[in-house]
């Protein structure tokens, strides 16, 4: 993603970005979600808090999403119209939810006494692939929010929406209004991109599972992105991807609370403490199933077929397991999100296997993933075998093991994954007094 630049609006922001931080003053991009502007309250609450920050000198660029479930209405309201909507069509409707919030939130910051314009996507910018219903950002040229900064007005952008290189409206998908906050920090050399929502921070495991979880002041990219691939939900994966990439400092924090929360950084700027824990987070996620395809010829170029039909057909793949090989023929077993088992086992029987050889044999949608995730396991032995022994002690079965240098990964059955997180969370001495 790149900036794009319009010469006059770049020399008065130059300008004003000197007198700022003379000033000791900071560029915040501050995301609201659907839950912190919910209702004219949470408007107005919103509205009330950026005003502060106006007033004690930072300047803030907003990025908000749809309010409250208006998303899921209007996806529900398309499903009772029609059994296949168009994707044009239904990213110009679900992004209607965002423009009517932003618009609103002008409207409360205006009552204030805070100028405010509000910019859809393609307004603000954001230039998209053709990928309707899940699109992806190319480039970021925001000059006219660049513009509205130089003139103390605040840019009210509305979030997970851009217009596409065929200039149709389209929608990142769920959590794209995270993304959009990132980028859009990105292209304006933001100090901080700050990510409001209604939990508090990021914690060592999801609360309503383990009462003693613990809020991180502070957590590395590398390790928050395992734990959002992992089945944390806040924020986005791919938010975090994109701060990582273009080192966009991060803050997780509640919209009701306005406390400090989790900050986000490179893990060199993570100041090292002697009680630093090895296992920073536990996480669980039960949206996947598994696949397995028996008796497959064990021979080279066969996964090489099999995982780029499902590639093709976009299917997402996470975990493999490719058994040893006996007389010949081994069992390959692989997971994938639920919503694309259907569609994967039509890819497999519509030809893979027949080309291939084996069967297929029927997805199990009743596993969970536990993962177990820090950067210190990197230099500390023994943390595989200390998450083993503690499901094996509570009677858990492991059905599948994935790693990486800071993760690592079980499949158990799904009723067993949120009893497997209160155990690992305590094994690894995660739980706060």
């Amino acid at each position: 993603m790149v900036s794009g630049r319009n010469p006059c609006v770049e020399n008065s922001l130059q300008g004003w970005r000197g007198a700022v931080a003379l000033l000791g003053v900071a560029l915040l991009v501050q995301k609201f979600g659907g839950t912190s502007v919910a209702d004219p309250d949470r408007m107005r609450a919103v509205a009330d808090y950026v005003a502060r920050c106006r007033r004690r000198g930072d300047e803030v660029a907003m990025v908000v999403s749809a309010m409250g479930n208006e998303t899921d209405e209007l996806l529900h309201m398309a499903s009772q119209i029609s059994d296949d909507p168009n994707g044009r069509e239904m990213d110009m409707l679900i992004t209607a939810g965002e423009r009517k919030a932003i618009a609103l939130m002008c409207m409360a910051l205006n009552g204030l006494g805070i100028p405010a314009h509000s910019f859809t996507g393609s307004q603000a910018g954001f230039l998209t692939d053709t990928n309707h219903r899940n699109a992806k950002i190319l480039e970021v040229n925001p000059y006219r929010i660049k513009g509205s900064l130089a003139e103390g007005v605040v840019p009210v952008v509305a979030g997970s929406q851009g217009v596409s290189t065929d200039k149709n409206v389209t929608f990142l998908g769920r959590g794209g209004s995270d993304t959009t906050a990132v980028a859009l920090a990105r292209a304006l050399g933001a100090d901080t991109c700050e990510l409001f929502t209604d939990v508090s921070g990021v914690f060592s495991a999801d609360p309503r599972v383990v009462p003693q979880a613990r809020k991180m002041s502070a957590i590395s990219f590398d390790e928050l992105l395992e734990m959002t691939a992992t089945g944390c939900p806040k924020p986005a994966m791919r938010s975090v991807e994109v701060a990582h990439n273009h080192r966009v400092p991060l803050h997780i924090r509640s919209a009701f609370t306005w406390e400090q929360g989790t900050l986000v950084v490179d893990e060199r700027e993570l100041e090292p403490s002697v009680e630093q824990p090895i296992i920073r987070a536990v996480t669980h996620d039960l949206s996947e199933s598994k696949i397995t395809i028996a008796d497959v010829p064990d021979r080279p170029g066969v996964s090489a077929t099999l995982f780029r039909a499902l590639a093709d057909a976009g299917v997402n793949v996470d975990m493999i397991v490719q058994n040893v090989s006996e007389n010949g023929n081994t069992d390959i077993s692989f997971t994938v999100p639920t919503e694309h088992t259907e569609l994967a086992e039509q890819v497999l029987n519509d030809g893979v296997v027949g080309h291939i050889g084996g069967h297929v044999l029927p997805a199990d949608r009743s596993i969970g993933r536990v993962s177990v995730i820090g950067a210190g396991m990197k230099s500390n032995p023994g943390v595989a075998a200390t998450m083993f022994e503690t499901l094996a002690a509570n009677a858990i079965n492991i059905e599948m093991i994935s790693t990486s240098a800071i993760r690592i990964s079980c499949v158990v059955h799904a009723d067993h994954a949120e009893e497997a997180v209160q155990h690992l969370h305590t094994a690894f001495g995660l739980d706060s007094a």
